[in-house]
């Protein structure tokens, strides 16, 4: 064998363990991440999907050594998966805030069961709306690329086959799942504050006219004011919402 074969098959198997090891950590972040992640996607799309983002990424990361051993590859693989998943979970945790956003506000203005299983997962219609939207405006957003750009950003932050600290990984990931209900109770805000003055009025007027039947009355007017307030207020809910997306992705292990 001449030295110039052996360099270059030694360059093709540093290449191949560089593919693998990229390969299991996109596939796992693919798996859950919002619009790629999705049930409804195909696993063909899926897996097509992942083996793009790791011809883009493999280039833009360190060199992997080849793992000496089955106990250093089933690490390799465990540590890649466990990353990628975290990873993909903690912009999953931005879908489930708009769901959630979407829930409070139909509670707020009496529109919770209306179209409550339009989607996989039974939410209200105005939850459907939003995530809808949302995931559109990701979309043209390019959050495909916005993708590739998390990921080499999460091999600057965890080396490939090493498990990250299990106590600050805990603490990132309570502080990803407070920060998410806090965007939650964001958007909801402008429903719940018109149900609370509706609510107050209709207390008031029950009082001042006991033998009126409010309920009846003001039954239309919490839910026009529902749909008002979503078409009204749903450009600037969803710019919010996309720029913390982004703002995240940018800048995982931030702190708001």
């Amino acid at each position: 064998m001449t030295p110039a074969l052996a360099e270059l098959i030694s360059e093709l198997f540093g290449g191949f363990w560089q593919g693998v090891a990229v390969f299991l950590r996109v596939s796992a972040l693919i798996s859950v991440l919002p619009i790629l992640g999705e049930q409804s996607v195909p696993v063909r799309v899926k897996l097509g999907v992942s083996i793009a983002l790791t011809f883009i990424v493999a280039p833009l990361i360190p060199p992997v050594s080849e793992p000496s051993g089955l106990a250093n590859f089933a690490l390799l693989t465990a540590s890649e998966i466990l990353i990628g998943l975290v990873f993909g979970l903690g912009v999953r945790l931005f879908v489930l805030a708009l769901q959630t956003a979407g829930s409070i506000a139909g509670q707020a203005t009496s529109l919770s069961q209306i179209l409550g299983s339009a989607g996989m997962d039974p939410i209200p219609a105005m939850g459907q709306v939003l995530l809808l939207a949302g995931l559109a405006l990701a979309v043209t957003a390019g959050l495909h690329i916005r993708a590739a750009e998390y990921l080499v950003i999460s091999y600057e932050l965890f080396a490939p086959g090493r498990f990250p600290d299990a106590q600050a990984l805990s603490q990132w990931s309570v502080r990803r799942v407070a920060d998410a209900f806090s965007l939650a109770f964001t958007l909801a805000a402008p429903f719940v504050m018109t149900s609370v003055v509706y609510n107050l009025a209709l207390g008031a007027i029950n009082r001042a006219m006991p033998q009126m039947m409010v309920a009846f009355v003001g039954a239309p007017v919490i839910t026009f004011g529902g749909l008002f307030i979503l078409f009204a207020a749903s450009p600037f809910l969803l710019s919010v919402w996309i720029e913390a997306v982004l703002s995240f992705m940018a800048n995982p292990m931030q702190v708001n």
